[in-house]
């Protein structure tokens, strides 16, 4: 099973809220996921970023792969990717 880093979208109709999730990569975008490790929010100025970096590391650690989104958030907070 190959583990992806990704984003699910949340929240209403033209106000996007993602979702920092752990989930299969053959799982739909908004499909059933693993785990959720962080919320994303480009309404708010700035945009709020919240990630648990103790969560992200273990599932880095155990092969999981960021998508490129994921991976510009991640550096945005500066965790290494």
């Amino acid at each position: 099973m190959s583990v992806r880093l990704r984003l699910t979208r949340v929240g209403g109709k033209k106000d996007p809220i993602w979702r920092v999730v752990v989930a299969d990569q053959r799982s739909p975008r908004d499909g059933r996921v693993i785990e959720t490790i962080g919320r994303y929010n480009p309404q708010t100025e700035p945009s709020e970023i919240v990630i648990d970096e103790e969560r992200i590391r273990h599932w880095l650690d155990h092969g999981a792969q960021p998508t490129n989104t994921v991976k510009k958030l991640l550096r945005s907070k500066g965790i290494a990717a």
